[in-house]
Protein backbone atom coordinates (compact mmCIF):
# COMPACT_ATOMS: atom_id res chain seq x y z
CA UNK A 1 0.00 0.00 0.00
CA UNK A 2 1.33 3.56 -0.70
CA UNK A 3 1.50 6.35 1.66
CA UNK A 4 -0.89 8.85 1.43
CA UNK A 5 -0.32 12.07 -1.04
CA UNK A 6 0.60 14.24 2.05
CA UNK A 7 -1.20 17.44 3.46
CA UNK A 8 0.32 21.01 2.94
CA UNK A 9 0.65 22.22 6.71
CA UNK A 10 2.65 25.88 6.93
CA UNK A 11 5.96 26.03 8.80
CA UNK A 12 3.95 27.55 11.57
CA UNK A 13 1.68 24.82 12.18
CA UNK A 14 4.12 21.95 12.32
CA UNK A 15 4.04 21.52 16.22
CA UNK A 16 4.12 18.59 18.71
CA UNK A 17 0.49 18.12 17.90
CA UNK A 18 1.21 16.54 14.85
CA UNK A 19 0.61 12.64 15.45
CA UNK A 20 3.77 10.69 14.51
CA UNK A 21 4.01 9.54 10.95
CA UNK A 22 1.56 11.64 9.56
CA UNK A 23 2.58 12.02 5.65
CA UNK A 24 2.67 16.14 5.10
CA UNK A 25 4.27 18.34 3.07
CA UNK A 26 5.76 22.12 3.77
CA UNK A 27 8.49 24.43 2.84
CA UNK A 28 11.18 26.85 3.47
CA UNK A 29 14.53 28.40 2.99
CA UNK A 30 17.40 25.96 3.26
CA UNK A 31 19.30 27.99 6.28
CA UNK A 32 21.95 24.70 7.04
CA UNK A 33 22.56 21.69 6.26
CA UNK A 34 24.80 19.34 7.70
CA UNK A 35 25.55 15.65 6.02
CA UNK A 36 27.26 14.54 8.78
CA UNK A 37 24.00 14.40 10.57
CA UNK A 38 21.46 13.75 7.45
CA UNK A 39 19.64 16.69 8.62
CA UNK A 40 18.26 20.24 7.35
CA UNK A 41 16.90 23.26 8.65
CA UNK A 42 14.06 24.88 7.05
CA UNK A 43 13.13 28.28 7.87
CA UNK A 44 10.33 30.75 6.86
CA UNK A 45 9.13 34.50 7.95
CA UNK A 46 5.88 34.44 9.13
CA UNK A 47 3.40 37.70 10.89
CA UNK A 48 7.60 38.34 11.82
CA UNK A 49 8.43 35.51 13.38
CA UNK A 50 11.04 33.46 12.50
CA UNK A 51 9.83 29.78 11.83
CA UNK A 52 12.09 26.47 11.46
CA UNK A 53 11.31 22.88 10.33
CA UNK A 54 14.01 20.27 10.66
CA UNK A 55 13.89 17.89 7.68
CA UNK A 56 15.66 14.38 8.22
CA UNK A 57 17.50 14.05 4.81
CA UNK A 58 18.48 10.37 4.96
CA UNK A 59 16.50 8.94 2.34
CA UNK A 60 17.15 11.68 -0.01
CA UNK A 61 20.76 11.95 0.40
CA UNK A 62 23.07 12.63 -2.07
CA UNK A 63 21.72 15.64 -3.10
CA UNK A 64 23.15 19.28 -3.78
CA UNK A 65 22.07 21.23 -1.20
CA UNK A 66 21.59 25.06 -1.63
CA UNK A 67 22.26 27.36 1.48
CA UNK A 68 19.68 30.37 0.63
CA UNK A 69 17.38 28.67 -1.67
CA UNK A 70 13.52 27.55 -1.29
CA UNK A 71 12.82 24.17 -0.87
CA UNK A 72 9.27 22.04 -0.86
CA UNK A 73 9.60 18.97 1.20
CA UNK A 74 7.17 15.85 1.59
CA UNK A 75 8.04 13.25 4.23
CA UNK A 76 6.55 11.76 7.86
CA UNK A 77 6.58 13.43 10.87
CA UNK A 78 8.52 11.85 13.78
CA UNK A 79 9.07 12.97 16.95
CA UNK A 80 12.45 12.86 18.57
CA UNK A 81 13.31 14.06 22.70
CA UNK A 82 15.70 16.55 21.77
CA UNK A 83 13.20 18.93 19.48
CA UNK A 84 9.95 20.43 20.82
CA UNK A 85 8.60 20.11 17.40
CA UNK A 86 8.33 17.24 15.07
CA UNK A 87 11.08 16.29 12.76
CA UNK A 88 10.26 15.77 9.23
CA UNK A 89 12.04 12.73 7.85
CA UNK A 90 11.90 13.66 3.93
CA UNK A 91 10.73 11.11 0.49
CA UNK A 92 11.43 13.82 -1.55
CA UNK A 93 13.13 17.48 -1.07
CA UNK A 94 12.89 19.47 -3.91
CA UNK A 95 14.70 22.76 -4.99
CA UNK A 96 11.95 25.51 -6.18
CA UNK A 97 14.30 28.50 -6.05
CA UNK A 98 12.14 31.33 -7.73
CA UNK A 99 8.39 30.27 -7.13
CA UNK A 100 6.30 33.17 -5.68
CA UNK A 101 5.81 32.14 -1.97
CA UNK A 102 2.77 34.51 -1.07
CA UNK A 103 0.96 32.50 -4.20
CA UNK A 104 1.70 28.91 -2.80
CA UNK A 105 0.68 30.06 0.81
CA UNK A 106 -3.03 31.91 -1.50
CA UNK A 107 -3.21 28.23 -3.31
CA UNK A 108 -2.70 26.24 0.10
CA UNK A 109 -5.42 28.32 1.14
CA UNK A 110 -7.78 27.30 -1.70
CA UNK A 111 -7.23 23.65 -1.72
CA UNK A 112 -8.31 23.53 2.02
CA UNK A 113 -11.25 25.46 0.95
CA UNK A 114 -11.97 23.86 -1.58
CA UNK A 115 -11.70 20.24 0.54
CA UNK A 116 -13.65 21.71 3.44
CA UNK A 117 -16.57 22.38 1.20
CA UNK A 118 -16.10 18.58 -0.20
CA UNK A 119 -16.57 17.18 2.98
CA UNK A 120 -20.05 19.04 3.61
Amino acid sequence: MLPSAGVYYFPWEINSLLPEGKTLRTFGRLCCYDPARSEAILTTQHNLAQYQVCVDTKFVEPFQAQEGSFYLVLGEAEHREETSSPVVKARILTCVEGMDVSLLEQAIQEQRKYFSERQR
